[in-house]
């Protein structure tokens, strides 16, 4: 109802737009339009088998590929086509290959199961072709048992890093992307001076900053007045140097540099490297100090979560050197002019990971990760992680494994995971991890093994004298004639020392003073005894009275210090000489 009291009217007929169709009728062409609206499209009329076949496993794909579906990146859709084709092409080659999914068996489910590779690739099939098959109701019931039946989890392949390996993967990605950060910010200083009129008109840094304002406006060189052989003159005056592709790139990240600042993204933060791509220009926000410190706020995309979960934020102050926003700041002056080309170009690309090719429109990056914009590319790919690691001569890309590295090891907490996924993934299957995890379980044990062989009293503690019992120079025996020391039926004859570690015997306020004193005179003794000899002779004694001290209390051991009596000193005295032994 409106506000008035009356019934909202209806939009007229055909005003609403509607979504185009996933699977367009008499086709079995299926399109996917992922979170930021770029087109892929998969044909099933190009797959081996049946018609019919092939249109119930369309059905099912163009399902998970609406708005709804639950497929948001077209990776997701890319490697669930991967499947469906190892799966039409495996079921074409077999005799009793069905026509359509009402002819699917569980004998036929539970032999692609087994054909299928026993590594991370071949769960995979089986994960995403289970997930596909169960939606589909024509499948039989045999056979959706045999599809629910468990896929164990592959054992990662990846580990992470060793300590020299990840030492020497940051040492590289930090030289080559501040070479790059150092080169672009010296020449944004020369053009900013050009732009403001500071440089005299005609000399090599004018001529330098008039190329450079042309580059900063168009991603190219100028072309200047006169010939050919003119134009590469004035330029290599004004550059000082004789490529002109290295000109090109004064303002600008070239690849082999994006991937760096993209390790380090992956090294510093544990960012998953389709996170990175796809990281929008962070916004800067003051922390509200006296120093006005820049607190840059990073908005993370990670669709393969689920939804609800794709979006996380994180606030990284940058406060000076070696702080946590420092990179960000860096990376974002190193990007500022493609980020700003474009931004004139393509105002709706709003990407951190902007940076200029080599050459004139070559192919189009992967769609998980971007695609190119004139002479500039957004993202980084694995690819480039490879061909990164290769040129620098590193044991393999940084990336995935520079990622597990970082979160297990360095900065030990979930990346864009949950706390579960990071532990039973991560953390549990790293060799790495698991060879420092012997160091700690065995101190562990170690500990363990000294707590239980340590000496602990045995005796009993009263709040005052038992009648029957007979004092002794430690404590009071309770059943002199029954010994743990001696044999049954005859008197104790053993140390008074050792009443310590006696069931029969009993401590009460009276004995405190006394063996305050022990403990006290104990403690002296191992600051000028030989170790081993006052460990073979006093450590048990010593560790009884520790046990104590702990019961009682150290307010009550303090009080018991302060009325040691002369009688207490003396008999501790024989006791120690070992006088009642003899």
């Amino acid at each position: 109802m409106s506000g008035r009291g009356r019934r909202a009217a209806l939009p007229p007929t055909g005003s609403v737009p509607t979504r185009p169709p996933v699977l367009h009728a008499g086709t079995l062409v299926v399109e996917h339009r992922d979170g930021d609206g770029k087109l892929v499209r998969y044909d099933f009329a190009v797959l081996p088998g049946a018609k019919p076949l092939k249109r119930s496993l369309a059905e099912v794909f163009a399902a998970r590929c609406t708005r709804s579906g639950g497929w948001t990146s077209h990776k997701t859709s890319e490697q669930a086509w991967w499947a469906v084709r190892q799966f039409v092409t495996w079921l074409a080659a077999q005799d009793d290959a069905p026509k359509d999914l009402e002819g699917l068996t569980a004998s036929t489910w539970k032999r692609w199961r087994l054909s299928r590779p026993s590594g991370p690739g071949g769960r995979a099939q089986l994960k995403l072709m289970a997930s596909l098959l169960r939606e589909h109701p024509r499948v039989p019931l045999a056979a959706r048992e045999a599809i629910a039946e468990r896929i164990g989890k592959a054992k990662p392949v990846e580990q992470s890093f060793s300590q020299a390996e990840f030492a020497r993967l940051t040492a590289t990605a930090r030289r080559v992307f501040r070479t790059a950060y150092l080169r672009i910010t010296q020449n944004a200083r020369t053009l900013v001076a050009w732009r403001r009129g500071e440089l005299d008109e005609g000399c090599q840094p004018w001529l330098l900053g008039e190329e450079l304002d042309h580059l900063a406006r168009h991603g190219d060189l100028g072309q200047a007045p006169g010939s050919a052989a003119s134009t590469i003159r004035r330029r290599r005056a004004a550059s000082g140097v004789d490529n002109m592709r290295q000109f090109r790139q004064r303002l600008f990240l070239t690849g082999h540099e994006a991937t760096a600042l993209a390790a380090l993204l992956t090294v510093e933060y544990g960012f998953n490297l389709s996170t990175i791509s796809r990281l929008r220009v962070p916004r800067a926000s003051s922390d509200g100090g006296e120093d006005g410190h820049l607190v840059w706020r990073l908005e993370l995309e990670k669709p393969r979560r689920g939804a609800g979960r794709h979006f996380e934020t994180r606030n990284l102050a940058d406060f000076g050197a070696n702080s946590p926003g420092r990179l960000i700041t860096q990376a974002l002056e190193a990007t500022q002019f493609a980020r700003a080309l474009l931004a004139e170009q393509h105002p709706e690309v709003d990407r951190l990971m902007v940076w200029r090719a080599t050459v004139q429109n070559p192919s189009r990056v992967t769609a998980s990760y971007g695609e190119a914009f004139g002479v500039l590319r957004v993202g980084v790919t694995p690819v480039m992680g490879k061909r990164w690691a290769q040129a620098e001569k590193l044991a393999s890309s940084p990336f995935r494994r520079g990622r597990r590295t970082s979160n297990v090891h360095l900065r030990r907490e979930p990346g864009q995971n949950t706390q579960d996924t990071h532990d039973s993934i991560y953390v549990l299957p790293d060799v790495r991890m698991q060879e420092q995890a012997i160091e700690s379980i065995a101190a562990g044990v170690g500990d363990a093994l000294a707590s239980a062989r340590r000496a602990v009293l045995s005796a009993r503690l009263r709040p005052e004298a038992d009648a029957g019992d007979v004092p002794t120079v430690t404590a009071d025996c309770h059943d002199i004639d029954h010994s743990q020391f001696t044999a049954p039926g005859t008197a104790c004859t053993a140390s008074f020392l050792l009443c310590l570690a006696c069931t029969n015997a009993r401590i009460h306020p009276g004995h405190h003073p006394r063996l305050a004193h022990l403990h006290h005179c104990l403690e002296q003794l191992s600051s000028v005894l030989d170790p081993a000899r006052w460990a073979s002779r006093w450590q048990q004694t010593h560790e009884r009275l520790e046990d104590l001290r702990a019961r009682l209390g150290t307010a009550v051991w303090d009080q018991a210090l302060d009325t040691v009596t002369e009688a207490d000193r003396d008999l501790v005295d024989l006791l120690l000489k070992g006088d009642f032994d003899r």
